[in-house]
């Protein structure tokens, strides 16, 4: 149902930003995994799920006696997931090992202004402001300027609406463009018209130009519904990499190639770009401050990797205390941390990041126990619990016993939520976080209603409370609602009404996440 999948791809990358030795860079090779596994969270409603369905003998307490316990067989759909590959291994790091120092402290800090100045001096209007720009972000470290960037991309921008198109050279062209669009400017997609033949497709000369071409290739993710032209772009510039690709002789070229084909910037994670554009950067050679930049972004990622770090090691102390209580559900924690990177990763953003992953954690236990533990006779006041009180500790005698465990859980989680608020003054958030959970254990239980009347709903119907049990709308809610920028009651009131752009992100999860589901 929590719509979120991790296969063996993206296993080195974690393993490069959480296990790499704060120290240095570059990770050490001594700890790769090659297990290659996929979580699909989505529910068993629609589609086949393997799953084993076993006996089980269960203890169940009943508080309004006062001494006697039955002991009755229940058939339980138990799903017998994997265990973490991660196992302890972040016990390992302790608030001691990844403390920054603060020699790294005043480093950082000193570089910073030195990079800053380099921003600020370079002029808006030239390719070197432009390039800088980009390099900046791709390495990660633009969170450290982001009034400096926007001031810059106002200028360019206003730049080039008074300017006449008369640029030809593509790899310019791209990049202002992609720059652009990044920050929200709107940029017509007709200045790549003359680049085209009359026929309307792309000369043929272009295609020796490997800088163009990726610049071209990058700024046509950008593209939305329409643009023909940019359509044409992204396969003209895809067959054209592709094919030339393992023929490049620049070792830089082909790694940037490479890197683009196999996740472009505008549909990965800002870590991930950061980790693997940090190894290509120092291999480009045209670079007047490359030292200097370069020497920045891997102190700034290690710092952040140290953030991360910590973060991971208390989240698996949490956990540990927690997990052997839910045996029958999946152990994620890792996972779901990782999730929250992808969310926010900037270091200001840590108890954030920590609440949110034990929002995610929470919400596993809670899919798990609706599609791999419980009756649907013990689904019904649980589900009324939730959707009545929202974590009310004072009814918790109306939960079955065997979910109690779960919905105490629950209710220390939005404890620990609601303390955040109070010292932050932002108690009003707590309804829309609350309200979220409703709205996830209503869709849940309706999945259940389905599968226990052995109803297969029609697709319009699966989708409408399928986009729910994603939990993106649940997730875009309440990490917005963890953050301490000032939100208005408009932002909020808007986010919980379901907007179309959420609804769409809800609508592609799902889907994705059931063929990935069904395939595995």
């Amino acid at each position: 149902m929590v719509a979120f999948s991790i296969s063996c791809c993206h296993l080195e990358n974690i393993q490069s930003m959480v296990w790499g030795s704060a120290h240095n860079f570059l990770p050490k090779k001594n700890s790769k995994l090659t297990v290659k596994h996929k979580y699909s969270y989505a529910s068993s409603i629609g589609r086949e799920k393997n799953m084993s369905h076993l006996k089980m003998s269960a203890a169940m307490d009943d508080n309004t006696s006062s001494s006697s316990s039955s002991t009755i067989n229940i058939e339980r759909p138990l799903a017998n997931f994997h265990s973490s590959v991660w196992g302890d291994y972040f016990l390992s790091y302790t608030p001691q090992l990844t403390e920054i120092s603060s020699q790294e402290k005043v480093e950082l800090e000193r570089l910073k202004e030195k990079v800053r100045q380099m921003l600020v001096e370079t002029p808006d209007n030239s390719i070197q402001k432009l390039e800088l720009i980009d390099t900046i972000q791709r390495l990660g470290v633009a969170y450290h300027f982001k009034n400096e960037i926007q001031t810059s991309i106002n200028n360019i921008f206003d730049a080039s609406q008074q300017s006449k198109n008369e640029d030809d050279n593509l790899y310019v062209v791209a990049l202002r463009f992609r720059l652009l669009r990044q920050q929200r400017y709107y940029m017509s997609s007709d200045i790549f018209k003359k680049f085209t033949n009359k026929d309307g497709k792309f000369k043929e000369t272009l295609t020796k130009d490997v800088q163009g071409l990726l610049s071209l290739y990058e700024a046509a993710h950008l593209r939305v519904h329409g643009q023909e032209i940019l359509e044409q772009a992204l396969s003209f510039t895809l067959t054209n990499l592709e094919s030339m690709g393992p023929e490049l002789s620049n070792s830089s070229h082909k790694a940037q190639v490479s890197a683009a084909l196999s996740q472009p910037i505008h549909t990965n994670l800002p870590r991930m770009t950061a980790r693997k554009y940090i190894s290509i950067y120092e291999n480009i050679e045209s670079h007047n401050n490359l030292n200097l930049l370069l020497k920045f972004a891997k102190l700034d990622f290690n710092i952040v990797q140290k953030v991360h770090q910590r973060e991971l090691g208390e989240l698996t102390r949490w956990w540990k205390d927690l997990v052997d209580q839910f045996p029958y559900a999946r152990d994620r924690l890792v996972e779901c941390h990782f999730y929250t990177v992808g969310i926010f990763f900037e270091p200001q953003y840590s108890r954030a990041r920590e609440l949110m992953t034990k929002v995610l954690v929470i919400y596993t236990l809670i899919d798990d126990t609706y599609d791999a533990f419980a009756t649907f006779d013990e689904l019904v006041p649980f589900t009324d619990a939730l959707d009545r009180c929202g974590c009310d500790i004072s009814v918790i005698g109306s939960v079955p016993p065997s979910l109690r465990p779960t919905y105490q859980a629950l209710v220390d989680l939005y404890t620990q939520i609601e303390e955040k608020f109070i010292r932050e003054d932002k108690l009003d958030r707590l309804y829309y976080a609350k309200n979220e959970m409703k709205k996830v254990a209503r869709a849940f239980f309706k999945e259940a209603e389905w599968l226990n009347a052995g109803y297969i709903p029609k697709c319009v119907e699966y989708m409408k409370n399928a986009n729910i049990t994603t939990t993106c709308m649940m997730g875009a809610t309440i990490s917005l609602a963890l953050m301490e920028e000032p939100i208005t009651k408009e932002t909020f009131e808007w986010i919980i009404n379901e907007p179309l752009i959420l609804r769409a992100s809800s609508t592609i999860n799902r889907l994705k996440d059931d063929c990935i589901g069904h395939n595995y």
